[in-house]
């Protein structure tokens, strides 16, 4: 017997002459057509502006809202133990919902949500307030990444590479915005109120913007062949490496504006711009990651990354009193960390089905992550001092290079095609 298949219709030759339908030969849903592709991927970018605009905003306020709270900055480090941990069960709840329920509603509740605490965060008095606020903004924030993340994958499916460093991208914009918009509000108004208060307005237009916006179809696991099944090895090993990557990326972001200011190395508002400086480097290596994605291999993309961190960061622990060498060392950290969080969903989603239950999963590793080295800088910063910031750092980084290894020796044998 034999088919041969037009766009419309197949006709199968054999003992009957048939006619079916061509969509019912086959059970992966067909792709979105592509207006509607360019139309979703344009409000996944301006939702992750939205996310790195809040992503961004901790740090350069953290010593303003211990003053709120009448806090040291061993008790006000524990803002992002509350926010990881959210992000930890926003990952979770948000990787079940994006399978079992339209995308686009539960991704825009999510960035709704973030604007509401943004406008909370000034308010609170006491640190305990304002800890239960970070950790709703926390949740939040999870499952917006996690929608960006997977929804993208259905929609361009296996030629997702370049848009997903676009994504990427688009929050470093909102990262490298935020400490500019903040330093603004402070110079003008004097305090952090009005800051906070521009980016919860901010995210209202991307609410409405993607929630009118038609949610795309579900991938489902698949068991004819090893893409489409679940390596759970794999998925095992991507979520440690994401522990240790995002611990290093959260705690560079979130401290490089305390530990600049306790380093006697620049005043407050430099400060802000050193953090935003960090930010837009990290925009602009998003950027050239785009075009980079298409041509070189994820592997090779992220050894090279690797190799440029422990550089950058050796540049500031080698030269701590250097001004001129923590700006070089901020500029080539946001530069060389760009592109590896989306180049490891890239690469994953080379080897099994990105499902929104998987994407859950490995940022699950990353928010336990962004929880963990934050916190522990933060209670050895007043005790050791703020050098232990960047060699906590260096020392992570290093762990998380020998994962990498692990992580590409085990995905170039050809047993993890059984997941």
């Amino acid at each position: 017997m034999g088919c041969v298949c037009y766009p419309t219709i197949c006709y199968c030759i054999g003992r009957n002459l048939v006619s079916l339908p061509a969509t019912t030969l086959s059970t992966e849903p067909a792709p979105p057509a592509r207006a509607a592709r360019i139309f979703n991927t344009v409000g996944y970018y301006a939702a992750f502006v939205g996310l790195g605009l809040t992503t961004a905003s901790l740090g350069p306020t953290l010593s303003s809202l211990a003053e709120h709270t009448q806090s040291n900055l061993r008790e006000i480090s524990f803002l992002f133990t509350a926010r990881s941990l959210g992000y930890l069960l926003g990952s979770l709840l948000g990787g079940r919902l994006y399978d079992r329920t339209p995308g686009h509603p539960v991704m825009a509740t999510a960035l709704l949500i973030m604007a509401v605490t943004l406008f909370l965060v000034p308010l609170m008095p006491l640190l305990w307030l304002l800890t239960a606020v970070l950790l709703v903004l926390g949740i939040a924030e999870g499952a917006a990444d996690v929608g960006g993340n997977t929804l993208l994958v259905w929609v361009h499916r296996r030629e997702v590479g370049p848009f997903m460093n676009g994504l990427h991208f688009f929050f470093g914009v909102g990262t490298f915005l935020s400490p500019i918009i903040i330093a603004q509000a402070v110079l003008m108004s004097g305090d952090i109120t009005w800051a906070y208060w521009a980016l919860a307005l901010l995210m209202l237009p991307m609410v409405v913007g993607l929630a009118r916006l038609p949610s795309p179809v579900a991938q489902k696991v698949s068991k004819d062949g090893p893409i489409g099944q679940v390596n759970h090895v794999l998925v095992v090993l991507v979520a440690v490496f994401f522990f240790l990557y995002v611990g290093a990326e959260v705690s560079f972001g979130g401290w490089i504006f305390t530990y600049a200011v306790a380093m006697g190395l620049t005043g407050k508002i430099v400060a802000a711009y050193l953090t935003s400086a960090f930010w837009g480097s990290y925009t602009l290596g998003r950027l050239l990651a785009i075009p980079i994605a298409a041509r070189v291999r994820p592997r090779y993309i992220l050894l090279a990354d690797f190799v440029g961190c422990l550089i950058s960061v050796s540049v500031i622990v080698l030269w701590s009193h250097s001004a001129t060498a923590i700006w070089l060392g901020a500029l080539g950290m946001g530069l060389c960390m760009a592109s590896i969080f989306p180049t490891t969903i890239s690469f994953a989603g080379r080897h099994m089905t990105i499902t929104g239950q998987v994407t859950g999963w490995f940022f699950v590793g990353a928010s336990l992550g962004g929880m963990t080295l934050a916190w522990l800088i933060g209670q050895l910063f007043e005790s050791v001092g703020p050098q232990a910031t960047m060699f906590a750092i260096l020392f992570d980084l290093v762990v998380a290079l020998g994962v990498f290894v692990v992580l590409m020796l085990h995905s170039s044998r050809p047993s993890t095609s059984k997941g």
